[in-house]
């Protein structure tokens, strides 16, 4: 986006555009994507800091960053030929803003995925009604609490009495990577993997996480490739492949 195109947002805006221009304008929205996206953010932005200027104590300091940002980025600009019209006294603060905004969620869009990005292993539920064993209610509690040095502990635990427990070697697993013990962890998950169990693609996921984390890609890469269309977390691993490929 250039200078003179949040000019040409503020004028459709504030209704100065004639009928010619106002046509040209609105088809270019619907034939650009990109445009279109940008001068949503900047109408979004606009309605902001319109609404809140109106309050200048809570808003002080949101509107002195913007002047700053607003003057490096417009400064030098060579002055339009244009005739002269009459726009909000906010506008370069409104346009810097939008510039912010626009260069974040490009920057997010082409940024390297990060293991938090995906990492949401959402709570478990392993106990149940009658049950109410207390190692397993520690359990439980402390993985959903991302208390994950506790729940490696219990789930260590439960595995001495139980070591062919699928679930709980799943989530020692995960509280594995999470401590950064990923020898471990992923020789947890690999053996998972080689089971028939409904847990063997949720391992493979999870093992490509363990990978994302330990920033190996190209491991990553090729576990993500193995995941099967009809897998829960299919299209997550897509989305990441995406990201990496």
């Amino acid at each position: 986006m250039k200078d003179q195109d949040y000019i040409l947002f503020e004028d459709y805006l504030s209704g100065n555009l004639d009928d010619e221009s106002k046509q040209a304008f609105e088809q270019q929205l619907e034939t650009d994507p990109i445009y279109n996206d940008a001068f949503e953010i900047y109408k979004k932005t606009s309605q902001f800091v319109e609404n809140h200027y109106k309050n200048a104590e809570q808003t002080d300091a949101f509107k002195k960053t913007l002047e700053t940002v607003s003057n490096n980025y417009f400064k030098d600009k060579p002055s339009s030929k244009s005739k002269v019209r009459r726009i909000n006294p906010w506008f370069y603060s409104v346009a810097a803003a939008a510039i912010l905004i626009i260069g974040f969620f490009i920057g997010q869009q082409f940024s390297n995925p990060i293991y938090d990005d995906f990492a949401n292993y959402g709570t478990i539920s392993l106990t149940v009604r009658g049950n109410q064993d207390e190692v397993l209610t520690k359990a439980e509690s402390s993985f959903n609490n991302h208390n994950y040095k506790d729940a490696e502990t219990y789930f260590s635990e439960l595995l001495q009495s139980d070591p062919d427990n699928i679930e709980y070697q799943l989530y020692k697993a995960v509280s594995l990577v999470e401590l950064n013990q990923y020898k471990q962890a992923d020789a947890l998950f690999n053996g998972i993997m080689k089971t028939p169990s409904v847990y063997k693609h949720k391992a493979t996921w999870y093992l490509a996480l363990s990978k994302l984390k330990q920033k190996d890609e190209e491991s990553c890469i090729q576990i993500l490739k193995s995941i099967p269309e009809d897998a829960e977390d299919y299209e997550q691993a897509q989305k990441l492949l995406h990201k990496l490929d």
